[in-house]
């Protein structure tokens, strides 16, 4: 690793490809004390031009070959289009960066493979993705309830994940890229939050999609997906994606236990502890979403500089992309499909001791 020396502390040198929500990425390297935003990069010159009238001082570039050889670069957000995430994920871990990434990490099982290949070859490398609701005070709160047997056992976790913005599919870069996916660019979202909550991974998913919402539309692949996640116990869970609803952007949560239920509605969460319907459920207050595109980039940040495991680490990821492609592989076959986890090593300590 590269990482420079500034006032005796080991420093991070980071740059983010893609400035949509990449731009926020700035901020998350920003707020670390010991990682310095060093460049930017957009395929749109104009877009360029304006963010880093924003950000004074960050060396600028259209070219995201030129940011993923650069020597001086120790951490890259990947934050493009979805189908040039393999691609560029592939090319940092090749130079040694780290590597946070806008999800879908990639779109294929064969590109999610090369992605493990690359790491288990390189276990001194980090890689997370920017699933942000784990960091949501709500369900921060929830899994604790979880964690603390609020619920009893689990047997029913439903995840919707309503985008209500069609129009990103009909007018936007979604409708002009190859192929694109709703279960990797929304319900993914919802899978690694019920994946990190109920603390298991299915073992067989069914998923039925449609694209009525585009229809007669130049957008090609299913606008809506409902998917079925059977765990190797009693535990069933249902995930959707719906990007043609109307209705706003939103993560519909109901989490059943023996003991207590929780729903996460757009007009408010509340929990269930008692199955008497005369008694009121508890209002649930705490913050949704609560969050910051860049706030799980300071804690990914940490992880490096420590040579440990950070909130989100590379495994965790590669389990709710599994799922993700299993979803996808099953709509497109109209069978069951069981998610191949990749194993990845043991985690190599770096040689930079931590700053904090």
């Amino acid at each position: 690793m590269s990482a420079n020396r500034k006032g005796g502390e080991h420093r991070l040198r980071a740059a983010v490809i893609g400035l949509g929500v990449g731009e926020q990425h700035i901020h998350g390297y920003r707020s670390h004390p010991a990682c310095d935003v060093v460049a930017i990069c957009d395929s749109n010159p104009d877009k360029l031009r304006e963010v880093a009238a924003r950000h004074p001082g960050i060396g600028t570039s259209i070219d995201a070959d030129a940011i993923l050889r650069d020597p001086g670069i120790d951490v890259v957000s990947i934050a493009s289009f979805d189908d040039a995430h393999h691609p560029q994920i592939r090319q940092a871990l090749l130079a040694g960066k780290h590597v946070f990434a806008e999800k879908p990490l990639c779109l294929h099982a064969e590109e999610m493979e090369d992605i493990a290949g690359l790491l288990s070859a390189n276990p001194a490398l980090h890689l997370s993705s920017n699933l942000i609701l784990r960091r949501s005070p709500r369900f921060q709160d929830l899994r604790n309830r979880i964690l603390t047997g609020t619920f009893g056992e689990l047997f029913l976790l439903e995840g919707d994940y309503n985008y209500g913005r069609v129009e990103k599919l009909t007018a936007g870069w979604r409708g002009r890229i190859p192929f694109y996916s709703v279960t990797h660019g929304g319900a993914l979202h919802l899978i690694d939050l019920i994946l990190w909550l109920s603390g298991r991974r299915p073992v067989e998913v069914f998923a039925y999609g449609s694209r009525a919402a585009t229809a007669g539309t130049a957008f090609r692949h299913a606008d809506t997906m409902v998917g079925l996640l059977r765990f190797d116990d009693s535990l069933v869970a249902k995930i959707s994606a719906n990007f043609g609803c109307v209705f706003p952007h939103h993560h519909n949560l109901a989490i059943y236990g023996t003991e207590a239920t929780f729903v996460n509605q757009r007009e408010g969460a509340l929990l269930y502890v008692d199955r008497n319907p005369n008694t009121p459920p508890q209002t649930i207050d705490t913050p949704y979403p609560g969050i910051g595109k860049g706030d799980l980039i300071p804690g990914f940040i940490d992880g490096i500089l420590s040579g440990a495991d950070g909130e989100l680490p590379a495994a965790e990821v590669l389990a709710g992309m599994a799922v993700s492609l299993a979803l996808e592989r099953s709509m497109q076959e109209g069978r069951p499909v069981a998610p191949c986890y990749p194993v990845l090593p043991p985690r190599r300590p770096l040689s930079v001791p931590p700053t904090r």
